[in-house]
């Protein structure tokens, strides 16, 4: 199933400073509401199964957004919301804006939090958001986004002391996180496999990967093109065929930063994004994958 992030807009509420949609000298920017309806119903023609607004802070243009995930909802896509609860202030505001939500047919609400969110966003917030998904029958997730330090026990106990649903993530270090120094990561040697989602920029840019794949300032290499010049077909055929993406799908990213060369003692020193940085932002690094392609597709460590 071709799923995608769709960055409506880059706007957000608050400035935290671990994020990835948005760096220091960028412009918040925001997609023309009758284009983005037009984008869905072209997504849908392309097969698109799944889309999560995200990028910025969608409840900022909750009738708008609302009305996006209606149109979803009549061309059978499921969607999922990205948010920081900053509107969840009191359980009754959460429960009726959730209500309403579930009313036009959002799948899923994803739940952003973090020491560093919360320092903008009362905790709270997050619990009442939580507790009126829970009321309504609404999925939902809590997206606990951190860099694995002491300094996160409590945030972590705060959502197992309240029985909450979440999923540590990884910081990623890009964006405003780009200034963050990188925790050794020290794990085992897995592949990192990543199935790379595609997302979709307020400009219309589309990028095949929706995590740090807009930052690869020197290469590019997980740009597709712009809706204006290009089809969503034709730019999801590019995600789909181009050979790197698919040993990334496949090999992970463990494997071909091996085939490299690098030294398994510093590959885990690494997170999967971080690898994925080294090998794909790197001009002379990505000018070898790609000439010695053969050879990593059939290679093996």
């Amino acid at each position: 199933m071709r799923k995608i992030a769709f960055g409506y807009s880059t706007r957000c509420n608050v400035r935290c400073e671990h994020c990835v949609a948005e760096d220091e000298i960028s412009d918040p920017g925001k997609m023309d509401f009758n284009r983005a309806k037009q984008i869905i119903v072209e997504m849908g023609r392309a097969g698109v199964g799944g889309i999560s607004f995200s990028a910025g802070e969608p409840f900022l243009y909750l009738d708008e957004i609302s009305e996006l995930v209606s149109l979803c909802r009549q061309l059978n896509i499921y969607t999922r919301i990205v948010t920081n609860s900053f509107w969840a202030k009191t359980p009754k505001a959460s429960e009726t804006l959730v209500l309403k939500l579930k009313e036009n047919g959002l799948c899923q609400l994803r739940l952003s939090y973090s020491k560093w969110h919360q320092k903008n966003i009362n905790k709270n917030n997050v619990l009442n958001a939580a507790h009126s998904c829970q009321s309504a029958g609404l999925d939902y997730f809590i997206s606990f986004v951190t860099d694995f330090s002491v300094a996160d026990d409590p945030h972590e106990q705060f959502l197992r002391d309240h029985n909450l649903k979440f999923f540590p993530e990884p910081v990623i270090y890009a964006g405003r996180a780009a200034a963050f120094t990188p925790r050794k990561i020290l794990t085992d040697y897995q592949a990192n496999c990543c199935e790379m989602n595609p997302y979709l920029t307020p400009d219309l840019d589309m990028y095949a990967c929706c995590d740090a794949g807009s930052h690869f300032s020197k290469t590019g290499f997980f740009y597709l093109g712009n809706l204006n010049e290009n089809t969503m077909e034709q730019l999801f055929r590019k995600t789909e065929t181009l050979p790197l993406y698919g040993l990334i799908r496949t090999m992970g990213i463990t494997n071909i930063a091996s085939f490299t060369g690098m030294k398994a003692r510093k590959i885990i020193t690494h997170s999967k994004c971080e690898l994925c940085r080294k090998l794909f932002n790197s001009p002379e690094t990505l000018a070898r994958l790609r000439a010695d392609l053969p050879q990593l597709a059939a290679w093996c460590r």
